[in-house]
Order: structure tokens, then C-alpha cells, then sequence
């Protein structure tokens, strides 16, 4: 009998695992964003390093995120506080857990990082992960794949992950 119930358990796990991921979002919650994190794997930017384009893209999908948070309701704090932390910091993404630290200094209710990965000008990867401050539960993660690196794809990436994994209705 205990090995049914075992059995049971470890079946259902990824099922409850996900179901986190669903809860619903506490309107009006103060969101501190750490920003987007541009890898690049490509052979190209071995040889070239970084690029302008690809840094301003940078910036026009962390606009594009920032909006859509504040169309939905929620503050996003000021990252000042904590901008010489935020400076040294590589990857706010992977960083072992400083994003939360981060953002309980802000005093948000939730923190927000992603990263960009090139692995070639025509194949990147978007990812975008959204914490629980107090417990560092995550609430919303998800990575997808656009083809081509244009302004248009990274933005069509951004907004994809917005509209069908973080704010689904």
C-alpha cells in the first residue's frame, strides 16, 4: 500500500509543480524588474562582441515587459536602491538567489529577471521568471525560441510569454 501511495506521489509531482505556476497574481503588487540579461553563444559574438542592435533590443523588450506590468496593474519599483549591487551582477537571473535579496530591499512583493540567449542570428531564446519575494516560490516561468534577430521577433518573443504564460485570461 505504501508503495502505491509513493507511486502516486511521484506521478502526480510534475502536475502539482505546474499548478504553482498558476496561481493567480495579487493585483497592484509592487514588481521590482532586475532587467533582461543578453547571452550571447554565438560564433559572432565570439569574434565581434557586442553588438548595438542587439543592446537596444535589449532595451525596447525590457520596455515592452515593463508596460504590459503596469497595463496589468502592478507598481514597478525604482531600481535605484540597489543599482551598485545590481551593477556587479552578471546575470540577475542566476545569480544563487541575490534577485530576492534585491528585491526585498525594494520591498517588493515580487522580482522579475530574464535572459536573452544567441545562439545563432537566427536562433535566440527569451525567458522571463517571476519570483515570490518571501518565499522564492517562482510564480511565472517560461523560455521560448524566436527565429531571426530583428526588433520585431525579440518584441513578438516578449510579448508572447506576457500574453500566453503570465497573464492568461
Amino acid at each position: 500500500m505504501r508503495h502505491i501511495l509513493v507511486a502516486l506521489i511521484l506521478t502526480m509531482w510534475p502536475a502539482l509543480a505546474c499548478a504553482a505556476l498558476d496561481k493567480p497574481l495579487e493585483p497592484g503588487a509592487k514588481v521590482a524588474f532586475l532587467g533582461m540579461t543578453f547571452i550571447d553563444l554565438s560564433t559572432e559574438g565570439t569574434y565581434n562582441g557586442v553588438r548595438a542592435d542587439e543592446t537596444a533590443r535589449l532595451e525596447l523588450m525590457e520596455s515592452a515587459a515593463r508596460d504590459r506590468f503596469v497595463q496589468e496593474g502592478f507598481v514597478m519599483l525604482s531600481t535605484a536602491p540597489v543599482a551598485a549591487e545590481l551593477a556587479s551582477t552578471v546575470n540577475p537571473a542566476d545569480c544563487n538567489g541575490c534577485e530576492l535579496h534585491m528585491g526585498e530591499r525594494l520591498g517588493a512583493d515580487y522580482v522579475l529577471v530574464g535572459e536573452v540567449r544567441k545562439i545563432s542570428n537566427l536562433i535566440l531564446s527569451v525567458e522571463l521568471v517571476l519570483r515570490d519575494v518571501n518565499s522564492g516560490q517562482i510564480l511565472r516561468g517560461i523560455a521560448v525560441d524566436i527565429r531571426s534577430n530583428t526588433d520585431d521577433s525579440w518584441l513578438r518573443g516578449i510579448r508572447y510569454i506576457l500574453k500566453n504564460h503570465f497573464f492568461k485570461s
